[in-house]
């Protein structure tokens, strides 16, 4: 009798393997999640892993970028600041990924948080108030750190008060 083998789904492999990588990175952190970890959790070999992403940093920065980049991309400008704001009070998976990979070394994860950084700071300055484009991208690094330092250290206890007065603030730095 042969053994039974799954069918190959290269697309399904894929996203069980980013799914994996997400909660590892988000739990454990950049520095003690191994290949290994993330494709017994799949349920795959982890050959599979290097020949999707490459290596451990190629998987962190994509499953990374994806979630960094969800709340620019799941509505509409007008609410991009509400999106962010609560993001960053968030206590989800998603938040931690974000903080993984605001704290993880080497030169992916540091090329990562530059495009990040870039990528939200010219939609922050797209909200900005201003024609003085120079002025935008100044208030929007200015939230865009801020923002970052909250998600750090988000207040304990009930946070939709402190939620409130930082999005009263963010729409007044960028003079909205």
């Amino acid at each position: 009798m042969s053994p039974v083998t799954r069918p190959r789904n290269a697309a399904a492999t894929r996203a069980a393997l980013l799914v994996a990588a997400r909660e590892l990175f988000a739990t454990d952190g950049y520095e003690r999640t191994t290949v290994r970890a993330v494709a017994d959790r799949a349920g795959v070999n982890q050959a599979l892993l290097f020949r999707y992403f490459g290596n451990k940093e190629g998987l962190f920065a994509e499953a990374a970028t994806e979630m960094a980049l969800a709340p620019l991309r799941s509505g509409p400008p007008d609410t991009l600041l509400e999106r962010v704001v609560h993001d960053s009070f968030a206590d989800e998976p998603g938040s931690a990924l974000l903080l993984a990979v605001l704290s993880a070394g080497g030169g992916a994860a540091e090329e990562l948080r530059r495009r990040l950084g870039e990528e939200y700071r010219e939609r922050f300055a797209d909200l900005a108030a201003t024609d003085d484009r120079e002025d935008a991208l100044r208030r929007a690094d200015l939230l865009l750190a801020w923002l970052l330092g909250i998600g750090q250290y988000r207040p304990r206890g009930d946070r939709a008060p402190a939620e409130a007065h930082v999005l009263r603030a963010a729409r007044a730095l960028l003079g909205g």
